[in-house]
């Protein structure tokens, strides 16, 4: 079946009647359910936390987020992002529990550092990828996205995203990402060779319990899953371990990387990038 990515950005795409249809599917309302709930397992929260859902759609998995309590007793308290409208309306009439804001998270997430305990995302985060406009790019959508949420997201929070990604190349893209965001992070397939094979992308930011960033062990049903820490090591680890004194050659190259990765155009490298000057008499 086509992918629902490929035919229209997800405003349009979401419009009244197919969030009206996607809302009231028994199908789909299973489904979410069922991959809400794995991500609840993941984040393996101790006590009732603030929770943001992004893309988070008509509700249906903030519904869950309402009812199910944390160990330590209470429901969770969830905030949705989504960039439809028409799902967002879809969820005040369904009287969602939930606050609901109207964002692209491929622009950021739009929250103070450290609000949130949490973080999930069911079936959103592969539409980051599409682009409409020749100024964007997918990696610059995803670091933007990725960078966001580590920002919103407290020391020692967690966040789960499900996702469908179209191939290992935009598996590897969406987390390189979340890897270069700072997050230590871990891949979870489930179902792996079926139909109902589901990714689900497990994040933490850095403190706390988790010692640098193995969530291993720490979040149920990782075990045995290979872990990578985006905080040390790396290309990344060594960037930030290496900073060049400013105006200097390497100090120009690390800015223009980082404005790469942000989808930004910049000049090309030469023989004279950061060369010094003669002084003009």
């Amino acid at each position: 079946m086509p992918r629902p990515e490929d035919s229209l950005p997800p405003d349009l795409y979401y419009n009244d009647t197919t969030s009206a249809q996607y809302t009231t599917s028994s199908r789909i309302q299973s489904i979410q359910a069922q991959m809400t709930h794995r991500a609840l397992s993941l984040l393996n929260l101790s006590a009732p936390s603030l929770i943001l859902d992004v893309g988070c759609g008509s509700g249906l998995s903030g519904s869950i987020l309402s009812s199910v309590p944390g160990s330590a007793g209470g429901p969770h308290t969830w905030i949705g992002l989504d960039i439809s409208a028409s799902m967002l309306g879809v969820a005040l009439e369904r009287e969602a529990e939930g606050d609901l804001f109207l964002a692209d998270a491929g622009q950021g997430v739009p929250f103070r550092p450290g609000t949130f305990d949490a973080a999930i995302s069911i079936s959103a985060v592969q539409w980051l990828c599409n682009v409409e406009s020749g100024t964007e790019s997918a990696e610059g959508r995803l670091n933007r996205f990725f960078s966001g949420l580590y920002a919103a997201l407290r020391r020692g929070g967690r966040a789960v995203c499900q996702f469908y990604p179209r191939d290992d190349r935009q598996k590897d893209l969406i987390c390189g990402a979340a890897k270069r965001a700072g997050f230590g992070a871990g891949l979870l397939e489930d179902g792996v060779g079926t139909k109902q094979e589901k990714k689900y992308l497990v994040l933490t930011v850095g403190g706390g319990e988790i010692m640098g960033g193995d969530i291993t062990g720490v979040v149920s049903g990782l075990e045995g899953v290979d872990v990578v820490d985006g905080r040390k090591g790396g290309k990344e680890g060594k960037r930030r371990n290496g900073k060049g004194v400013k105006s200097s050659k390497q100090w120009i190259l690390q800015k223009k990387d980082r404005m790469e990765r942000k989808g930004k155009v910049v000049k090309a490298t030469s023989k004279y990038t950061g060369r010094k000057r003669k002084p003009v008499f």
